[in-house]
Order: structure tokens, then C-alpha cells, then sequence
């Protein structure tokens, strides 16, 4: 039987009403206590291991100064970066501060999320206790990652959206949620696959009379207004942001796409999906959430874009997981109001999916175990980095004093170079230059420079281009642990065969760190 304009005035006024008791019956003090302990739970790890590679590598773009851009992001995160080392020092916890201030703002925006949408106090101290221990916000709390700011964007546009649509005369809410698309695009692009599959969804399923409302059509030219300089990067510079796509998608696009669906899981972690996915369920056949049914067609939508867009990783969806988790939160909660043993049931649930889960994401095995704890692979990729500089280092000071003066050093990726650019220092290195990503286009060393000190670059490359080329070392880490770096070449090349400005383009690669 088709729905009468009568039936969903009542259900609106149902729905406000329900929101409006539970605003009254916020938990804000238990929420902002898990906020608080989410965050101190950070900062006892936060000087752990060491620079994972993206963030050695932001921190040597932030250091370069303000960009409108880049070949493979927006131009935020390197200047919170920058900001960060500015205001508390350049150190591995100073840049990681943000991260965790990103960690904290989650856990409050997905109670408010679980506020929208009908959630008791139980309810919502559950969802901020959830998410506070997933593997996702861990990890964007302890990595400064282009994800930590993503996460919080993607929280406030949801938050804004069911707003709009739960609330009575909620249209205002548009602009906001235009406002924060606007700003979060130069944190990433990626951002735009939400508003998008929304308004899919709307149009799929409804309410179709959102489409209506100008205010929000005011939104969508607010969004393009305030991004308009990204658009404007991406045009002058070739759309560097497309050729990013496709060479993530090559390299890693069926690896990706093979393990999507363990990923998934994975994401907030294993003994949480089932909360997620009972809230997914619960859009499509719950009546008072019928206003918001397109919350989870878009969520199937964009998973569908996420295995087609830049190598098919389900964390570019992973914002959708959010408010998925708050309304299972919220079933789950129904759930054992109707049975007295059932909270202790999912209590311990919790608590054991908690500490499983920080096992899987935080520095907790000591680094001379790290080589059998392989599940946590970025934590394998941030150990080492010293030592790969000091090997780098010994390298550099074999050379003869005449040599010294004319080397510059060479590195394959943008984690070697940014390694050496942090702790090249202490040893007097030259300087340091990659074709990866960014940093090719910061143009080729000096033609000067005829004796180059290389780091993980391709041999066959090397020899092409030099005239003579010595493998000097392979770096070991000395944890034994098999990451990215351990026993990658470090060669010693002299005489290049055509100045630097012929040589440079064979050196470009886009593509994230491996």
C-alpha cells in the first residue's frame, strides 16, 4: 500500500519527537569519557615504533611550504603536519598530535549520529565504546593519515544529512553539510563519493522531496565554491589526481579487490561487522528510519564505486561504517531491553572485540618480536627508518672527500626520501631526490652531481644511466622483521651518461609506498 502525504507527516512528527527525547537523554558525559579515554589510550602509544612512511612523507611536503596541491592529495594534511612540528617540535609525537584529536572527534560525531537516529543513553555510550576500539579509528587516531581528517569530515556531512532529513524544516542542514564537503576536499578528494551516492540513494529510494528544497541545491554550490581551487589544480596541472587512480589501480587493484571482502570485515574490526551490518538491515526494514533508507542504498552504491575507484579499497567507504555501527548500536540495544542476560552477553562481547582489536592495530609486541606479528602490517613498515639512514649515512662517508662534494643522494620512494630528509642531519647528508609521486616534480639534482649515493632504486635503471655502478649494501633493519626496506639495495653510481634534465622523466612513478 502506497504511503499517503497524512502517514508521512506523522511519521516526520514521530521522528522529531524521537529525536527530540533523545537529545534530551544525550549520555554526553560517559561519551566524552570514552572520547577521552580513546585518546589517552593514543598518546601512551603515540612515540611507539617510529614514522610510518606516509607520514615521513607529509612531513617532508609541510616542510617545503604551502602548495595548492599535490600529484597525489590535497594540500591540508601537509600543512597540519607543518603546522604540528611548528607549534610542538619536530617529533614523531608532535605530528601525530592531530591524529589523535581526529581519534576523539569520531567517537563524539558517531554518538551524535546514534542521537539522530533514535538512540538511547545505552545506545550511544555502546557506539562511542564501538568505535573508540575499532581498527579504524585506532588506526587514523595513531597514523597521521590523509583517512584521520577524512574520518571526521565524513562524520560531520553524515551527521548534517540526517539532520536534514529527520528533522522538521531540517533543510537548513544542506549548507552545512555543503559547507563541510567544501572544506574536507582539501583533505581528499574522496570525500565526493559521499554526497554523491546520498543523493543516488534519495533519488532511488526517498525522500524525493528533499530535491525541492533550494537550500539544498545552496549546499551543492557551496561545496563547489569552496573547493573550487582544487578543481582549478586539478585542471591546470593535467588532473594529476585521475593518473593517481589509475596507477593505484594497476598495482594494486586486484590484490585489493581479491581480499575486499576480509578487508571489509576488517575494517572496524571482525566482532563489530556484526553490529554494522545488523544496522544496514536495519535501514531498509525499520519504519521509523524510512526517512533515511538512502543512508544505506548509498552506502551499497559507493562500496560498488570503492571496487572500481583507485585499486577498490573498502576504507574509502569507510565513513558509511559509522552511522552502519550507531543504528546497530541501536538495534543491539533494543535487543537486550528485551532480555535481562543479554547485556552481559554483549558487554563481554565488546570488551573482548576491544582488546582484539588494539592488538591488531597499536604497538603492543615489542620490535624484536614485530617479525612474528605480521598481522599488523603498517606497523611493520615503521621500524627501521634510523637504521636504513645510518647504513645510507656509512655509505656516504666512504666516498672520497672530492666525491663528498659533488654527491647528492637518490632514494626509490618517498619513504626513503623522507627518512633521510628527517634523520639525514646528525650525519651532514647531501641532499636528497625521488621521482616518487610529489617529489619528481621538485626536479632532477644538479648536473653537477655526478656521483650519486642510491637507495631502493631500480638497478637496471641505474645502470642505463651511469657509467659505472656499485652495489655497496643491503639494508637490514637488524630486527629481522621482512618489511618493505629490508634488503633493498644501497649503490654507489658515477658518471651520468646525459645530464639530469634528459635522465629525470625515466625516474617518475606514481603509486603509494610498497
Amino acid at each position: 500500500m502506497a504511503t499517503t502525504g497524512t502517514d508521512e507527516t506523522r511519521l516526520s512528527e514521530r521522528r522529531e519527537a524521537e529525536v527530540a527525547t533523545s537529545a534530551a537523554a544525550t549520555a554526553w558525559r560517559p561519551v566524552a569519557a570514552v572520547a577521552a579515554g580513546t585518546a589517552i589510550v593514543l598518546l601512551l602509544f603515540i612515540n611507539e615504533y617510529g614514522y610510518d612512511a606516509d607520514e615521513l612523507y607529509f612531513r617532508m611536503l609541510g616542510a617545503r611550504g604551502p602548495a595548492w596541491g599535490y600529484v597525489d592529495q590535497p594540500p591540508a594534511l601537509p600543512m597540519v603536519v607543518r603546522a604540528a612540528t611548528l607549534l610542538l617540535g619536530d617529533s614523531l609525537w608532535a605530528i601525530r598530535i592531530p591524529a589523535v584529536l581526529c581519534a576523539a572527534a569520531v567517537v563524539v560525531l558517531g554518538s551524535m549520529i546514534a542521537v539522530e537516529l533514535g538512540a538511547t543513553r545505552r545506545a550511544q555510550l555502546m557506539t562511542a565504546l564501538g568505535l573508540g576500539s575499532s581498527v579504524m579509528v585506532l588506526s587514523v587516531g595513531h597514523w597521521i593519515l590523509t583517512s584521520s581528517l577524512d574520518a571526521v569530515a565524513w562524520c560531520l556531512v553524515m551527521l548534517f544529512v540526517l539532520r536534514a532529513l529527520l528533522r522538521r524544516d531540517g533543510g537548513r542542514w544542506w549548507l552545512w553539510a555543503g559547507v563541510v564537503c567544501g572544506v574536507a576536499l582539501y583533505a581528499k578528494y574522496m570525500v565526493l563519493l559521499l554526497p554523491v551516492s546520498l543523493l543516488l540513494g534519495l533519488a532511488l529510494v526517498g525522500p524525493r522531496q528533499v530535491f525541492r528544497d533550494r537550500r539544498l541545491y545552496l549546499g551543492m554550490a557551496l561545496t563547489l565554491v569552496i573547493g573550487a581551487p582544487n578543481l582549478i589544480y586539478q585542471i591546470t596541472h593535467d588532473f594529476p589526481q585521475i593518473q593517481m587512480a589509475h596507477a593505484l589501480g594497476a598495482s594494486d587493484g586486484s590484490a585489493n579487490r581479491s581480499l575486499f571482502v576480509s578487508n571489509l570485515l576488517l575494517l572496524l574490526g571482525p566482532g563489530l561487522a556484526v553490529f554494522w551490518i545488523a544496522g544496514l538491515i536495519g535501514l531498509f526494514r525499520k519504519r521509523e528510519w524510512r526517512p533515511v533508507r538512502a543512508v544505506g542504498v548509498g552506502y551499497l552504491l559507493a562500496t560498488v564505486a570503492a571496487l572500481m575507484i583507485e585499486g577498490g579499497r573498502p576504507d574509502y567507504t569507510g565513513g558509511f561504517l559509522i552511522a552502519l555501527f550507531a543504528a546497530g548500536a541501536i538495534r543491539a540495544d533494543r535487543w537486550i531491553a528485551r532480555g535481562r542476560r543479554r547485556l552481559p552477553v554483549v558487554a563481554v562481547g565488546l570488551v573482548l572485540t576491544a582488546l582484539a582489536q588494539l592488538l591488531l592495530t597499536l604497538p603492543l609486541v615489542p620490535q624484536k618480536s614485530l617479525h612474528r606479528a605480521a598481522f599488523n602490517s603498517m606497523a611493520l613498515e615503521t621500524v627501521g627508518w634510523p637504521t636504513t639512514v645510518a647504513q645510507v649515512a656509512a655509505v656516504y662517508d666512504g666516498l672520497p672527500p672530492e666525491e663528498k662534494a659533488r654527491a647528492v643522494l637518490l632514494a626509490g620512494n618517498f619513504g626513503e626520501a623522507g627518512a633521510l630528509d628527517r634523520f639525514g642531519g646528525k650525519y651532514r647528508l647531501p641532499e636528497v631526490y625521488s621521482g616518487h609521486n610529489e617529489l619528481h616534480n621538485w626536479g632532477p639534482p644538479p648536473d653537477s652531481a655526478d656521483v650519486v649515493v642510491a637507495v631502493g632504486v631500480d638497478q637496471a635503471r641505474l645502470t642505463a644511466d651511469f657509467e659505472r655502478c656499485v652495489a655497496a649494501a643491503p639494508l637490514d633493519n637488524g630486527l629481522g622483521v621482512n618489511n618493505p626496506e629490508q634488503g633493498r639495495q644501497i649503490s654507489v653510481c658515477r658518471g651520468p651518461r646525459a645530464p639530469w634534465k634528459t635522465l629525470w622523466p625515466a625516474y617518475r612513478h606514481l603509486g603509494a609506498y610498497e
